[in-house]
């Protein structure tokens, strides 16, 4: 073969080569044209090595176009190969550093998503999609790491090895379940495979609870059998009246998605219906989701007049016909996607969206519309973690009471395949409880709690034998309890429940005071020969301005004892000094005059030990005074403690009738 002849043989080689590139890269974007996404990525795929290097662009856009279709069927893993491919060579792509971004951020990715959102920003400024992809991984990084009191599992009875996905319920009772799957027909029955997804197409299946309220397992919806894509579902109020999506294949290609009706005849579907809701059968409408007042139709599609890439609108039912649809505008949509609308037996209006500020992937929001019925302002708010995850999470269905209820996610799959989720909020419980103790530590059990409560609460509650109560109180309140017991003192606290999202058991002891019996007043100390209190003395002063205050009908006497160290006048005079100076706190703290009086003691009434006090002094004995004679026989160590025993400052109740008559 001549030199020449070899040369041309290379050019056509290479001409036929770049042929046949460039067709099957047409073939791909045409089946990602369709919708085909699943089978577009793995033509993409397969196309990407075989551009060589040298050709950037061309491998640049290769890779955005794989990354774009991995994306849409949720394989964010091999969308973020593709787009960091795309970068890497140069895609020219206006959207591939707000694309990788998103990816990126799905994968938790978030300091790697900010930096593209960044360079996105760079090149076609800034915008508020793009400002909530910031916002929402700079939350993830720090606000959101919480979550909330929601309790999130996957279920085991809808769950196949396959996708299932869009709960809803079927009754008012919530005791019916539809939902969507791709796991086999019933009999065995071969479908295609979906080319949008890859896996089978979607089937309705439906579980009930039995007699013993456990759900059954699903079995195909009949009336509705169809061997093309069936897509989410909604019912009407009454359940009489199914809303599904259809999505049809018509000689090889998939045609675009259709809300389709069906009523219920006894146990069984009618033969589906088309819902004729726009002129141009061609546009995709899909996800319809029915209003409690069966006046609107809610759908997504991403006709003309959209915002983003696919958009929530709604129609209004006008005879036999529909209203031209409207969009729900800037509130719900975004430039990202918002899809799977649903309304919650109380009227709460839910979507996912992946526009919106969310933790990766679809985020499910809920809203409620303002008070006219006809408006369509919308304040959404994420339902954050564990409802939401980083990956998508959508289809959410809500019992009746709006404590539990089912969703569907991808979250944690290898396969990127749907799951449907249990959740519930679980019911939070507050308790008061404790004990009600005499001054030596004994239980009351006798004792009377009374608790009255901002929130209209007035309840009495008798202590057990061992002296504890319990009694259920409510978050968000402040309550007033006083324990009372014939024979003793009473004692007032006060609690403050808050608005805690964690179930709470609040603790509050209480120790009353007999009225029979002199009580030693803790931590009251004076200055070493004096009668000065020291302000280590106040917390112990006031606490029993306090007892004077919560028994306003008492009187009492104020006594101060002295060691026998000293003259036996020294002390006295002292002793007086001292209980004076109580006396003296207690008036500037608005006590009455006549209420109090000062006694001091000296050293004349020595402590006569109870078992309480042998028990935390083994070397005293019971009933034993302890006197300047019994004290001497102790050890110097023993000595110094008796003397500190006797050193004290107590009072006794003289009247309990005081301003009563």
């Amino acid at each position: 073969m001549t030199f020449r002849r070899v040369v041309i043989f290379a050019i056509l080689a290479a001409v036929f080569c770049s042929c046949s590139l460039n067709s099957r890269i047409q073939k791909a974007d045409k089946k990602f044209a369709l919708g085909e996404y699943y089978r577009a990525a793995e033509m993409y795929r397969s196309i990407y090595p075989t551009v060589p290097n040298k050709k950037r662009s061309l491998k640049g856009s290769v890779a955005y176009k794989m990354g774009n279709s991995y994306r849409l069927i949720a394989n964010n893993k091999r969308a973020e190969t593709g787009y960091k491919n795309a970068v890497k060579f140069g895609s020219k792509d206006s959207l591939v550093y707000y694309f990788y971004a998103e990816v990126l951020r799905s994968n938790g990715k978030y300091k790697e998503a900010i930096k593209m959102y960044e360079k996105q920003a760079e090149l076609t400024g800034k915008s508020e999609i793009i400002d909530n992809g910031i916002e929402s991984c700079n939350k993830a990084l720090e606000e959101w790491k919480k979550p909330n009191r929601y309790v999130v599992t996957r279920d085991k009875v809808f769950n196949s090895k396959n996708s299932d996905f869009c709960p809803a319920f079927a009754s008012a009772d919530a005791d019916v379940l539809y939902f969507n799957t791709t796991r086999a027909a019933r009999g065995g029955k071969k479908t295609r495979n979906s080319q949008i997804t890859g896996q089978r197409n979607n089937r309705i299946f439906s579980s009930k609870t039995n007699v013993k309220g456990v759900w059954d397992s699903p079995e195909e919806v009949e009336g509705i059998d169809s061997d093309y894509d069936q897509g989410t579902v909604s019912f009407s109020s009454d359940f009489q009246t199914l809303y599904f999506t259809l999505s049809k294949v018509v000689k090889g290609e998939t045609l675009g998605a259709a809300i389709y009706t069906s009523d219920r005849t006894g146990a069984a579907w009618s033969e589906p219906k088309p819902l004729k809701i726009l002129k141009d059968s061609t546009i995709t409408v899909a996800h319809p989701a029915i209003d409690n007042e069966g006046v609107w139709l809610y759908f997504v599609s991403d006709m003309k007049g959209s915002i983003g890439g696919k958009d929530i609108w709604r129609t209004r039912k006008e005879g036999d016909g529909w209203s031209e649809p409207q969009n729900l505008g800037p509130a719900i949509n975004t430039e990202g996607d918002e899809m799977f609308p649903y309304f919650a037996p109380d009227g709460t209006f839910y979507f996912s969206s992946d526009g919106h500020e969310g933790l990766g992937g679809l985020d499910i929001f809920y809203a409620k519309p303002t008070d006219n019925k006809d408006s369509i302002d919308w304040k959404p708010i994420n339902m954050m973690q564990p409802i939401n995850s980083r990956y998508d999470d959508f289809g959410i269905t809500v019992s009746k009471d709006g404590d539990w209820g089912y969703l569907s996610s991808n979250r944690g799959d290898r396969k990127n395949f749907d799951h449907i989720y249990r959740f519930e909020l679980p019911h939070l419980s507050f308790n008061i409880e404790g004990t009600v103790t005499n001054s030596m530590g004994e239980p009351l059990g006798d004792a009377v709690i009374k608790l009255v409560g901002d929130n209209g609460t007035i309840a009495n509650v008798k202590t057990k034998k061992n002296g504890t109560y319990s009694y259920p109180i409510e978050k968000d309140a402040k309550y007033v309890i006083l324990a009372t017991c014939r024979g003793f003192l009473n004692s007032k606290k006060d609690l403050t429940v808050g608005d805690s999202e964690k179930s709470e058991n609040f603790t509050t002891d209480f120790s009353l005071t007999s009225v029979s019996r002199p009580v030693k007043m803790d931590n009251i100390f004076y200055e070493f020969g004096s009668a000065k209190l020291t302000p280590e003395s106040n917390n112990g002063l006031d606490a029993l301005v306090k007892l004077l205050n919560d028994n306003p009908n008492i009187t009492i006497e104020i006594s101060a004892h002295t060691d026998y160290i000293g003259s036996e006048d020294a002390n006295k005079k002292l002793s007086e000094e001292r209980a004076k100076s109580v006396v003296d706190y207690l008036l500037a703290k608005g006590i009455e005059s006549d209420r109090l009086s000062a006694v001091g003691y000296g050293e004349s009434e020595p402590v006569v030990p109870d078992k309480a006090m042998v028990r935390q002094h083994r070397f005293l004995k019971v009933n034993v005074p302890l006197t300047e004679e019994f004290i001497k026989t102790l050890s110097k160590e023993q000595q110094e403690t008796a003397n500190q025993i006797n050193r004290r400052t107590e009072f006794k109740v003289l009247k309990t009738t005081y301003k009563m008559f």
